[in-house]
């Protein structure tokens, strides 16, 4: 299922990726470029074996760190109230 950001969440991309404020909360949170890529998956599909398989092909690391890597985002993602399953 995709995910969407929440409403009080704006976000900017930098030279280093991108940068997500918590409106509600006054907190930054800042994505590395291995985050944008699960991010973006992961609004786009909601599917982590997309987003696995997205870090695997631009940021060369093998599939069962990319895994871990996108649920533990995602579980973060979740947990601080800045993204929501769509639907």
């Amino acid at each position: 299922m995709p995910f969407t950001l929440a409403g009080h969440i704006t976000w900017t991309r930098t030279e280093y990726g991108m940068v997500l404020l918590d409106e509600a909360k006054g907190a930054y949170w800042n994505l590395n470029p291995t985050g944008v890529t699960v991010l973006q998956v992961l609004l786009d599909s909601g599917d982590l074996d997309a987003a696995a398989a997205a870090l695997v092909q631009e940021h060369a690391v093998d599939v069962g760190t990319a895994r871990a890597d996108a649920d533990e985002l995602l579980s973060a993602l979740r947990s601080a109230g800045l993204v929501l399953e769509r639907g």
